[in-house]
């Protein structure tokens, strides 16, 4: 099952599927599966709740497979401590209750219980559209998008982990993204000693004041040039580190 975890179930798979007497089921028939909580259920978010809607996106599939899913995993569902089997509308809608201000902390608490200590990140920042209007659409109205979401990341680049996130709005200079960013990031910073060296990595679109010389981000030349010297010198410091192989990794933000 953990080959294909959110495919559709044959009915002859789950009729063979079974669950112990043992387990977290409310059924006093031993090979019966769990029963579905009722979608009427509203009442506040479980951590087992939480723990199948973030499940769901890590599969990357729908509630209604999940929910399948989980009936014919009954390992899942015991470590899970689920005493009933929520319904793919219940799923939904404790994805709907979550908030922002909900997210950060449970990642936090992974972060903390990975024991993540890191050297070297990298930052970047993407649209998120607010609306369900295609491109096509879009280009046969004439029209263009104004605003959307925007989503500032930073992840390390040896566990591609995402250890600081902010939210904002669209169109705007990536560069005033950086500072906060980076404080997200120190958290997790590693130290030798008493210094705590964070080397961050970005593209040009965050250069800007902010920059410090741990940032590796390519200056802008503007007019074909670099004036300043604190901007040759970071440029050499790009040189080196892509000759190093230390900006390299900066890739790895794109993927997650």
């Amino acid at each position: 099952m953990w080959n294909n975890p959110c495919g559709r179930i044959h009915q002859s798979e789950r009729a063979d599927s079974s669950v112990s007497q043992n387990s977290l089921t409310t059924s006093p028939n031993k090979h019966s599966l769990p029963t579905p909580t009722p979608r009427a259920d509203t009442t506040t978010p479980s951590p087992q709740r939480v723990a199948c809607v973030i499940l769901k996106i890590y599969h990357n599939c729908t509630y209604r497979d999940l929910e399948e899913w989980l009936l014919a995993t009954d390992q899942v569902r015991q470590a899970l401590q689920l005493t009933r089997m929520p319904d793919h509308t219940t799923l939904y809608r404790t994805f709907a209750k979550l908030s922002q201000a909900q997210w950060e902390p449970l990642n936090d608490a992974l972060l903390q219980h990975l024991q993540v200590n890191k050297m070297t990140v990298a930052v970047d920042t993407t649209g998120f559209r607010n609306d369900t209007a295609s491109a096509y659409y879009q280009s046969r109205c004439g029209g263009t998008r104004r605003s959307w979401h925007k989503g500032g990341f930073v992840v390390g680049t040896a566990s591609q982990l995402i250890v600081g996130v902010r939210v904002g709005r669209g169109p705007g200079s990536d560069a005033q993204w950086l500072a906060p960013l980076r404080a997200k990031a120190r958290r997790y910073v590693g130290r030798t000693g008493r210094s705590a060296r964070l080397w961050l990595l970005a593209d040009a679109g965050f250069d800007g004041r902010e920059v410090v010389w741990t940032d590796v981000v390519p200056p802008i030349r503007r007019g074909g040039r670099l004036r300043a010297w604190s901007r040759v010198l970071r440029a050499e410091l790009v040189e080196r580190a892509k000759a190093s192989g230390l900006y390299g990794p900066r890739w790895k933000v794109e993927t997650v």
